[in-house]
């Protein structure tokens, strides 16, 4: 029997790696050298979020004009330190995500590819140091709208472009640790899947009713079985 492909869209930070942090010190080094200003960045939200529009708030809380210009060279900068901030930083692979990607990347109907607030450069950078960037076919990234609802559709023409065929939104998983994935998949009509590793809790990402809620990707087989993988 021939099964039918599906498209699983995977968030990364809080999903499949914790960085050690190596996103926001680098963020935070961009702000010291470009702009000589100290900030913790405590009060900028980051979980979920686009890396453009995580730049854009900064700019703004700083009174520094948010154009075009100016959040792209901050993220050229925030590149080049996040480069060398992920040696530096203790990181490492979520429980089961390694076994997970070994064998999905197995099953010929399953298209693995990404959807996430990086810029396709950070993502890069952050999957190839953990050494799961060659799991995924192509991705939907920040830098293809700021807004995270908008990239949905950017994953999807992807997709088609490279199989030959549409996705239905029916077809289509997004897998991730936030409110934000889930409202991001919500927003095309995908199927939803929460895995509690990020910063929210199991609870909390419940009120914003996944229709899978997982504790970890610990148990592969189970996972693979429940969701008809």
């Amino acid at each position: 029997m021939k099964m039918q492909k599906r498209l699983l869209l995977f968030d990364i930070d809080g999903t499949l790696i914790h960085s050690g942090g190596a996103g926001v010190y680098a963020l935070k080094s961009v702000l010291k050298e470009r702009f000589g200003i100290a900030d913790d960045l405590r009060d900028i939200e980051i979980a979920g979020m686009t890396d453009s529009g995580i730049v854009v708030s900064i700019l703004k809380k700083h009174n520094i004009p948010a154009t075009n210009e100016n959040v792209s060279a901050f993220l050229d900068s925030y590149v080049h330190f996040l480069s060398l901030e992920l040696p530096r930083r203790k990181g490492k692979v979520l429980p089961g995500v390694l076994k997970l990607l070994e064998r999905l990347k197995s099953r010929p109907h399953l298209v693995l590819a990404l959807l996430t607030g990086n810029v396709s450069r950070g993502a890069q950078l952050k999957l190839e140091h953990y050494g799961v960037w060659h799991f995924f076919e192509f991705g939907a990234f920040a830098d293809d709208h700021r807004d995270r609802n908008r990239l949905g559709p950017f994953a999807r023409a992807r997709a088609e472009e490279k199989h030959g065929r549409a996705f239905s939104a029916s077809e289509i998983d997004v897998i991730g640790d936030t409110p934000r994935d889930i409202a991001c998949g919500k927003s095309f009509g995908a199927r939803t899947i929460a895995v509690a590793t990020g910063t929210w809790s199991r609870d909390d990402l419940a009120k914003y009713q996944p229709d899978f809620l997982i504790e970890d990707l610990s148990d592969v087989e189970s996972i693979i079985n429940t969701l008809g993988w």
